[in-house]
């Protein structure tokens, strides 16, 4: 197996210095993944942050470097770019403005970033994911293997506690699967969730699974009802913190993700939630479950609602274009 010393350099940068940005930037670098920059737009709050995490070294007991800049330079060389810059989810904001908004973003900040590291993975957090992934994929032009979204992790992680808190078990016992949009019609898998391999419909009854999985599909907002004006961060965070885990130790971990479907699962030229393998060059392999008629439309109709999203957020940054 490889490690980050077998290759030229190990640097992530990270696109927006907000919650999950910090967040991350704290978890790769206390992990000793990687070294990290991390660049936001208000001069002074990247640096501060960057300096906050260097003298938290001391205690933690790491060497890794933590840069802030405001500048794209200082991201040159990156084995991986994260793009964790936008607006969050808000009270009040409806979906056409959050595309709106965070489309013009994540698509200069990919462009911006890979320019600088044109052999580069990117990985996007910014919501609404499927369609930002979709969108900074093509305005960056890479190889469909080096584009992917973080989702399913952060859903399957959220399916996987709901399902240790109803049982009282340790999430470590507990594995779950969810694929789809990350939104309300992501298609949590009870069939493929287990405790210590048991699978959870020997250990609950139908009502409360259907329970935990609508629980799960609104996981995210339930948090953004309870802050009121924030959304989630450290479960973000530390999801995208597997993903670059798995990549930059080259573990071709079997995580799910939202990556570039053509013709899995019955779905064409959209990213969306699936399993996947990531190893040091990327996506390695999308793995095609066996889903039943009922898992499988639903997978269908939510890879429907991405395509049409797409279609509208291409619309908005083309009329924006024209102003």
């Amino acid at each position: 197996m490889n490690s980050p010393s077998n290759y030229p350099s190990t640097r992530v940068s990270i696109i927006g210095a907000g919650k999950v940005g910090s967040t991350l930037a704290q978890r790769i670098s206390e992990k000793n993944l990687a070294d990290v920059v991390l660049l936001d737009i208000v001069e002074g709050w990247p640096q501060g942050v960057a300096l906050d995490l260097m003298q938290a070294r001391g205690v933690e007991r790491h060497d890794r470097q933590i840069i802030g800049t405001n500048h794209y330079t200082d991201t040159a060389n990156s084995n991986i770019i994260v793009i964790a810059a936008g607006i969050p989810r808000k009270p009040g904001i409806n979906r056409e403005d959050l595309i709106k908004i965070n489309a013009a973003i994540v698509t200069e900040a990919a462009k911006s970033a890979i320019a600088h590291s044109p052999e580069a993975i990117l990985i996007v957090v910014t919501n609404p994911l499927d369609i930002m992934t979709y969108l900074a994929w093509e305005a960056t032009g890479l190889p469909k293997h080096r584009v992917m979204g973080m989702a399913g992790i952060l859903d399957s992680s959220r399916f996987q506690t709901f399902i240790a808190m109803e049982l009282g078990v340790s999430i470590a016992e507990v594995n779950a699967t969810v694929l789809g949009s990350h939104g309300d019609l992501m298609v949590p898998l009870p069939r493929y969730s287990t405790v210590n391999g048991i699978p959870i419909a020997q250990l609950m009854d139908a009502g409360a699974i259907d329970r935990i999985v609508q629980r799960t599909r609104h996981g995210g907002a339930e948090i953004v009802g309870l802050m009121k004006t924030g959304s989630a961060y450290f479960a973000p965070a530390s999801s995208t913190c597997l993903m670059v885990e798995s990549i930059l130790l080259n573990q071709s971990r079997l995580l799910p993700c939202s990556v570039y479907l053509d013709g899995q699962y019955g779905v064409q030229d959209i990213f969306l939630g699936v399993p996947c393998r990531l190893g040091y060059h990327g996506v390695e392999q999308v793995v095609e479950l066996e889903l039943s008629d009922t898992e499988k439309a639903a997978l269908i109709e939510s890879g429907k609602v991405v395509s049409k999203n797409i279609e509208e957020a291409k619309a908005i940054l083309k009329t924006a274009a024209t102003k």
